[in-house]
């Protein structure tokens, strides 16, 4: 689709040069995170990881997110967009690095530990990205947000296509070692950098229009903090959190009292962030809204770093891998669209994440029936269509009812999704597929205690189980169906039916998401409809 806009709309005259620099930054974002969702599996098989342990590696790369964007949205209206950009071109880098320090013949927790850091590193990089890339295109395009956004963040797709395709043919066609493989987003890297370098970046109109931080934050309020306190809380007492400060040696304090100071975390935060609105408490809509944008962290990334493993389970790795790279193909055409889609459907943002809503959940039931390729293909389809307005639609939302937020709205938003995806989607889909395989395999009792794992697999307050051992079943999966044992067989139907009811329950997330935009909706229609909110004028709730 061509832009809706005339190069006189935009208010740089590097405009967009600046949008796609933003886009090739996120495209790095995307290409890292496609590979790495292809190589989960080799992980599994080289180092004997858990689809468990897979998942907090996984979750690591959401979490760090958070970190980067939420810091760098307090800091980016004073210091200026270029220092950010500079400062994630040197976590991306680093980021590479330590990753590539993870050998065979160490020990494997120190493998999981160098996997690890490097993936939360790469993390904060793309969190410091998108706390420059989402305010400064909602800069550069006030009276166009929803399609402006739409389009940068069509890089994220794009990312998700070259590195699933990457994959397909590196992996599954050469056997090329996944160190090469993952090290091939340092070129979209480079290519931000060179793109970003020298340009002159224009002001947000919150802080064009001098407004401090305390201003920025009385939407937010004690609500918003509330839940940004939380996720801290939750993030500190977690698993992940739990690695984070043993990798840094803090180690000092266990059980109960590891959970007092979870609290202390959390609480601290919820204060402080309170404290810089001034007490107020906030903007409900607002509030409602980065409550919906962790239900599509947890659903859409979530989903999106394990639906290549489990499609390649059901169906074959390579098979997988060609269906992520279409799907991924079609939420990039369709973010170039978002323009035409409102216009010609006559809807409202609102209306159109609910439809996507339904969708989404529709399409996830679709995936878990799936037998061959061409329905697989069908299937994904609806879902990818579903989830592909999400995420830049809601930051949209927010940037148009609360342009006094400056970048904070966004960047916090951002920052609940993604650690919403590490907290809850990837481990949270990782237990899931542990947890249905198990069951499954249980009712051949003798084949389950020949094949399960060492290590149990838990999640939140759910019981802890033993999953199936993942390199037996990566060795497997390596053999042909006619030359498996009876054994291997059922491990093998086992391991479908977990990657089935899984994709049932994700789509619980959808189903409730698809309720808060109804409600939205209903909202809006109330108050006479939805429309972007002027910064001069008054403050909406």
């Amino acid at each position: 689709m061509s832009s809706p806009s005339q190069p006189g709309d935009a208010v740089a005259p590097n405009a967009m040069r600046l949008l796609w620099a933003g886009f090739f930054a996120i495209l790095a974002a995307g290409i890292g995170f496609g590979i790495r969702g292809g190589i989960l599996d080799n992980w599994g098989t080289q180092y004997g990881f858990t689809n468990e342990e897979l998942g907090k590696i996984g979750g690591a790369g959401m979490t760090g997110f958070c970190f980067g964007i939420i810091f760098g949205g307090l800091i980016v209206d004073k210091i200026g967009y270029g220092k950010l950009v500079v400062a994630a071109f040197l976590l991306h880098v680093s980021s590479a690095v330590i990753t590539f320090f993870a050998g065979d013949k160490m020990p494997k927790n120190e493998v999981f530990n160098y996997l690890f850091i490097g993936t939360f590193l790469f993390a904060i990089a793309n969190g410091t990205l998108e706390a420059v890339a989402n305010p400064l295109v909602a800069t550069l395009f006030p009276k166009n947000r929803t399609h402006y956004l739409n389009i940068l963040h069509a890089s994220w797709p794009a990312g998700l296509i070259i590195g699933g395709a990457m994959g397909w043919i590196l992996d599954d066609q050469y056997k090329v070692d996944w160190k090469i493989q993952l090290g091939l987003f340092l070129i979209p890297t480079v290519l931000y950098g060179i793109m970003f370098l020298g340009q002159k970046f224009p002001r947000s109109e919150a802080a064009t229009k001098g407004l401090e931080l305390g201003e920025m934050f009385k939407d937010v309020g004690i609500m918003g903090a509330a839940i940004i306190g939380f996720f801290l809380w939750f993030y500190v007492e977690s698993d992940l959190g739990r690695l984070l400060f043993s990798l840094t040696g803090i180690e000092f304090f266990t059980g109960d009292t590891w959970k007092y100071i979870a609290m202390a975390v959390g609480l601290g935060a919820w204060i402080a962030f309170s404290g810089l609105s001034k007490f107020s408490m906030g903007a409900v809509l607002l509030t409602v809204l980065f409550l919906i944008h962790a239900m599509v962290g947890a659903v859409e990334l979530g989903t999106d770093n394990w639906i290549q493993n489990i499609t390649g389970n059901i169906l074959t790795s390579e098979q997988g891998k060609i269906l992520f790279v279409i799907t991924s193909a079609t939420m990039f055409a369709l973010r170039f669209c978002a323009h035409f889609i409102e216009t010609t459907l006559g809807l409202t943002p609102v209306a159109l994440l609910l439809v996507c809503a339904i969708l989404a959940c529709v399409g996830l039931n679709l995936v878990s029936g799936i037998t061959s390729f061409s329905g697989a293909l069908l299937a994904l389809s609806v879902y990818a269509v579903g989830k592909t307005f999400f995420w830049p639609t809601m930051l949209a939302v927010a940037s148009d009812r609360f342009p006094r937020t400056g970048a904070v709205a966004m960047s916090i938003m951002g920052g609940i999704g993604m650690m919403s995806a590490g907290l809850l989607g990837g481990p949270g889909l990782g237990y899931a597929k542990d947890r249905f395989a198990a069951e499954a395999l249980q009712k051949s009792p003798e084949v389950y205690k020949e094949y399960q794992s060492s290590v149990d697999s838990g999640f939140l307050f759910l019981d802890k189980i033993k999953g199936i051992d993942a390199k037996k079943l990566g060795s497997i999966n390596e053999t042909k169906e006619d030359l498996r044992t009876p054994a291997e067989k059922t491990v093998h139907a086992a391991s479908i039916t977990g990657d089935r009811e899984t994709l049932k329950a994700d789509s619980f997330i959808p189903a409730g998401m698809a309720l808060f935009y109804l409600g939205l909706l209903v909202y809006f229609m109330a108050i006479g409809g939805y429309k972007p909110v002027s910064i001069d004028g008054p403050a909406k709730t």
